[in-house]
């Protein structure tokens, strides 16, 4: 984070007396007066300098102030800049977006912020370009959304702020070395999955589903950590398990298809390209009858059967708090990276009542209920 502080600088300037003698009664009347006169004038520019060092004092201590709780409070007339972006157009990271500019409106409100906001509908390509226009816009602190978008923000600068959001393994990524360690110019918060909690969810509303199919982009690192976690899960449960990989939404239909005879229930974890592609996912799956277990609460918004998932408004709000404690003064080092911290417990019913599916009375209670 740049701040900048003006100090002031006094300069004194000298006076330059010429004294005229004309006698000798005449230069000692002189010499008194202009002698109280250069000592009235000293104190005077002494006045002056105090003055104004206390000016500068005062106004330096005031840029940086903390609250009645101790919190460190930005007093500088300074408007942060912040840069949002996206490297793809789908629900779950519009909810991000949404959220975070919601929770810094009052900052925005007060001008102490600026946002702007890119997406780059799904080129990826075009991530440097946005993000390089934004350094040189001025931004103060970069806000990638998604680990694509993250790692493009991380290769293109190591001087501006570097705020993400939905990395679920930034260690992975390359973002960090550890949660606990920021102290390059990069923090955010982790949207890492409870991939325990779904498959015991899926134990209850589903026992008779012995094999999963798992269906997920190779080339997005949330998703395969996701997928690493499911295979142990399952591996330690006596689970079985069948996958098909995608590179593009495009081919989210035809790699459902391919598993969806061998298969009881489909997996998929906060994946941004089968997100985007629910509505062939959800073709597939309900036509045979195989409900999707989701990594997301937008999935299981978008029809998917059930999660213990993110929670984008949660992760949202989340991480535009973090925003705002930096442009409030704290640092990146002073700000680790977070997980997420609430998860959401989401059921669709019209889903479970087009695949017959019974949800126990427990669930209705526990969970969020969809399209009743």
């Amino acid at each position: 984070m740049r701040r900048t502080e003006d100090f002031f600088n006094y300069q004194g300037g000298n006076m330059i007396m010429k004294k005229t003698v004309m006698s000798k009664v005449m230069g000692v009347a002189m010499s008194t007066i202009m002698a109280a006169a250069m000592l009235a004038g000293c104190g005077s520019a002494s006045t002056t300098a105090s003055e104004e060092t206390t000016q500068t004092v005062q106004e330096s201590t005031t840029s940086s102030q903390s609250d009645d709780n101790g919190t460190v409070v930005n007093k500088d007339d300074k408007v942060y800049k912040v840069g949002i972006i996206q490297h793809i157009d789908h629900p779950s990271l519009n909810q991000i977006n949404a959220k975070i500019q919601e929770t810094l409106q009052p900052l925005v409100n007060e001008g102490k912020v600026e946002i702007e906001y890119k997406n780059a509908s799904g080129d990826q390509t075009m991530l440097p370009t946005i993000i390089n226009g934004m350094i040189d816009d001025g931004c103060d602190i970069l806000v990638p959304i998604a680990t694509p978008t993250a790692q493009a923000a991380a290769a293109a600068t190591s001087d501006v702020t570097i705020v993400f959001s939905a990395v679920s393994n930034p260690v992975e990524a390359g973002l960090v070395e550890s949660f606990d360690k920021t102290d390059k110019n990069i923090t955010g918060v982790s949207n890492s999955i409870a991939i325990e909690d779904i498959f015991e969810l899926a134990a209850e509303l589903t026992p008779d589903a012995k094999t999963f199919g798992f269906v997920y982009n190779t080339s997005e690192i949330n998703s395969v950590t996701g997928i690493e976690r499911a295979k142990k899960y399952c591996d330690e449960h006596g689970i079985a398990y069948k996958e098909a990989t995608v590179t593009g939404t495009a081919d989210v239909q035809q790699a459902a298809a391919s598993l969806v005879n061998d298969v009881d229930a489909f997996f998929t974890p906060n994946d941004n390209t089968v997100a985007s592609a629910m509505a062939a996912y959800l073709q597939v799956a309900n036509d045979a009858g195989k409900p999707i277990y989701c990594g997301a609460d937008s999935m299981v918004n978008d029809g998917g059967f059930a999660t213990v998932g993110i929670d984008y408004d949660v992760l949202g709000v989340q991480t535009g708090e973090m925003i705002e404690r930096i442009v409030n003064g704290a640092t990146v080092a002073d700000t680790p990276v977070e997980q997420i911290a609430q998860y959401a417990k989401m059921i669709n019913v019209a889903t479970a009542k087009q695949l017959g599916i019974e949800i126990p009375q427990d669930k209705q209670e526990e969970f969020q209920l969809l399209g009743e």
